[in-house]
């Protein structure tokens, strides 16, 4: 009996000291985050996988999608797999010709990095020139 209240009494502290690692999971990919640099964000549900790309509705749900203050275009995020703080992501251009695979990090509660593993790099039409992003790139929640 002594065993179990002590048992009972380290996992309760453990609880309370430690995060919930899915609870971390659901809150942390899921939102919209910013990079003010580049004008560019994501928008994401990479646990409920329910996101709508607008003006690509035909495309039906997505985990989410790269969009750009300065371009209409939108990068859709057909993919995610979540384990711990990294989201391993299959993202493709709104026309489907292009695509590359990438993590998303939760580096803190509201920043992220962004990066561009193999494939195609992520552009936008900036002043009728391409813009490509960099291969890493750090994002942020607004508050």
């Amino acid at each position: 009996m002594k065993k179990m209240k002590k048992w009972i009494a380290l996992t309760s502290l453990f609880a309370i000291a430690c995060p919930s690692w899915s609870q971390d999971a659901t809150t942390a990919f899921k939102g919209k985050i910013f990079n003010e640099e580049y004008k560019v964000w994501i928008e994401m549900n990479f646990i409920e996988k329910n996101i709508l790309v607008p003006q690509q509705e035909i495309f039906g749900e997505v985990p989410g999608y790269i969009g750009s203050e300065k371009d209409s275009r939108k990068w859709m995020i057909v993919e995610s797999e979540v384990q711990n703080k990294t989201a391993t992501l299959s993202i493709i251009n709104d026309y489907g010709s292009e695509d590359l695979q990438a993590t998303l990090t939760a580096t803190t509660d509201s920043t992220y990095t962004l990066t561009q593993k193999e494939g195609s790099t992520i552009k936008f039409a900036v002043n009728r020139k391409w813009q490509k992003l960099p291969k890493q790139l750090i994002f942020k929640k607004k508050k």
